[in-house]
């Protein structure tokens, strides 16, 4: 079993960018990310522990320049807080074992997939493709992309 922390030697390596997003709580530019339209199956992992936190699967265009999803990949791995910068009252989203930064979680989701929209920061995710899976260390997840035979 894997297990997943803070990894110092990850944090070191962050770009400013990431660095800004997962450890200073910052915000990257909408439409100026590399997730926000990215189509290709897959999962989404924090950039500095490596837990898996969201698939393609629920992954859907809010039209809000950032990546959306309507639901955690493994729900112990996402934490959220009360975040009340700004001068208004969101829900901040956090990788559990990691403690980065990811994004706010809203309300206004789709319906009929709960109605939640976690939206993320692009900065604070590594996107390992469907199929990479296996050799990085995340086969457990790749029977959300295999096709079921007729």
């Amino acid at each position: 079993m894997v297990t997943y922390h803070k990894d110092p030697e990850a944090v070191a390596r962050l770009t400013s960018q990431q660095r800004r997003v997962t450890q200073d709580a910052g915000t990257e530019p909408a439409f100026q990310n590399e997730y926000w339209d990215n189509k290709e199956p897959g999962i989404y992992v924090d950039v500095v522990s490596g837990e898996p936190l969201f698939a393609s699967t629920d992954k859907y265009d809010s039209h809000t320049g950032w990546p959306s999803f309507t639901r955690p990949l493994e729900a112990d791995n996402v934490v959220t807080k009360p975040d009340v910068g700004l001068g208004m009252v969101r829900t901040e989203v956090r990788s559990a074992h990691g403690d980065s930064h990811l994004g706010h979680l809203f309300d206004d989701g789709p319906v009929a997939d709960g109605g939640l929209r976690y939206c993320m920061n692009s900065a604070a995710l590594r996107f390992v493709p469907a199929a990479e899976l296996e050799a990085q260390g995340y086969g457990a997840y790749r029977h959300l992309f295999e096709k079921e035979d007729a």
